[in-house]
């Protein structure tokens, strides 16, 4: 086996696979840059709104045909849909739940029927932020939140915004409006986007080519505080280094966190507590498409985190300490926050969330080939994987709901 220096190394790392997945990426959105820079010229000028709604809609259906070609249909469809839905049942107060069942049922018929499943998988990500806006447009509807139904165009000029149509995240209506009125530009504003677009591309180098080999090598973790203000989708510490299970799902997506956060748990929480957090995580994983492994990890989270949640919430209450999944606040009634037995169990609880995360992730396996992870892999993979690790992770988790029943 042929063995490298540093030096070699290095070089075949930055030939090999830094600079091809830093043009890759620069070759992927490149058009999506030049489009929301055309747009936001355009909304600088004296136009008609509906004139600057239609220019959204015209590149995002550019953005769309780019990356999806014709089938891109099946997206158009779904916004389509949605907005007839929206339209006849306008006198409705319950526009967000009807539109919630509507797309329910398209995402199944799509996922089973429709579309063949290599290609329905390739556009899941756009129509999850289609299905995510039209969702959360119905709720803000029917809490008064937003006063009147919007025109079609403007409807269809928030649902295919050219800054959100293919890699999301998700915003409100209100948001989007207020882009469209769009903001002076300025010099710090071009560099707080070349900023961010010089740190996406040293993100998706890290993970592709330095985070298996070199990561704590090159990055130590007191780099962070230098990214911290510009990563605004994730907390990527929280994440590798969590204090809780629920702190790495509210950090890993904050978009899509606050989304389901605003739109199924508080519309859920009539049904009771654990019942919210179980709806909450089955509608994850109806938006990321019905591959089992992914329903599997993302159900087991719902249990993992509720388990956890109401085990320390107990275990603060009996030792009035900030030990809960969420750091307190400065300043709260707890007696014991500083002291080393606090430190310990919440650092007790972080070594077991990097387990369940380890065991989680252990479904996701790198050395797949590209037809199995674009189909997803099967329940037979799933139940074979975790039977390896001996059902470790849910065994813990059914532990610590003994514990939690033991000392209520």
């Amino acid at each position: 086996m042929a063995t490298f220096t540093r030096e070699e190394f290095y070089q075949q790392l930055l030939s090999g696979c830094v600079l091809p997945t830093a043009q890759q990426g620069f070759e992927q959105v490149w058009t999506l840059l030049l489009l929301c820079l055309v747009c936001r010229l355009l909304w600088r000028l004296a136009l008609p709104s509906y004139i600057k709604h239609l220019s959204t809609v015209a590149s995002g259906f550019y953005a769309l045909y780019h990356f999806f070609q014709l089938q891109m249909v099946w997206v158009v469809l779904l916004s389509l849909l949605c907005y007839l839905v929206l339209f006849l049942c306008r006198h409705s107060t319950q526009r967000g739940v009807l539109l919630s069942i509507t797309i329910l049922i398209y995402l199944l018929m799509g996922e089973m029927h429709m579309v063949d499943t290599v290609s329905w998988h390739k556009m899941r990500g756009a129509q999850m932020i289609v299905a995510m806006k039209a969702v959360s447009l119905g709720f803000d509807l029917d809490r008064g939140e937003v006063p009147a139904i919007p025109s079609p165009v403007e409807f269809m000029g928030y649902i295919y915004f050219i800054g959100t149509v293919i890699f999301g995240p998700w915003f409100r209506f209100r948001t989007y409006l207020q882009a469209v009125e769009s903001r002076r530009m300025s010099f710090s504003w071009l560099q707080k986007v070349c900023l961010s677009f010089f740190l996406c591309l040293v993100c998706l180098i890290m993970s592709t080519c330095v985070a298996p080999y070199l990561f704590s090598y090159l990055i130590p973790l007191y780099s962070y505080k230098l990214l911290r203000k510009d990563l605004t989708v994730s907390r990527p510490l929280n994440v590798e280094l969590p204090r809780s299970m629920v702190e790495v799902v509210t950090s890993w997506n904050l978009p899509m966190s606050r989304w389901l956060n605003s739109y199924v748990f508080k519309n859920s929480l009539k049904l009771g507590t654990f019942s919210a957090i179980i709806v909450t995580y089955a509608a994850s994983a109806l938006l990321h498409g019905l591959s089992f492994h992914l329903a599997a990890v993302l159900l087991s989270l719902g249990f993992i985190t509720y388990i956890e949640h109401v085990l320390r919430k107990r275990l603060a209450v009996i030792f009035d300490a900030c030990i809960l999944s969420k750091r307190c606040p400065p300043g709260c009634s707890h007696r014991h926050n500083t002291s080393l037995w606090v430190y310990l169990i919440n650092l007790l609880f972080g070594v077991l969330a990097i387990f369940h995360l380890s065991y989680l992730g252990s479904l996701f396996d790198m050395d797949a080939d590209d037809s199995m992870e674009e189909q997803g892999y099967g329940m037979s993979y799933t139940m074979h994987k975790w039977s390896e690790l001996s059902w470790a992770s849910h065994w813990a988790t059914f532990a610590s709901w003994v514990f939690y029943r033991l000392i209520s």
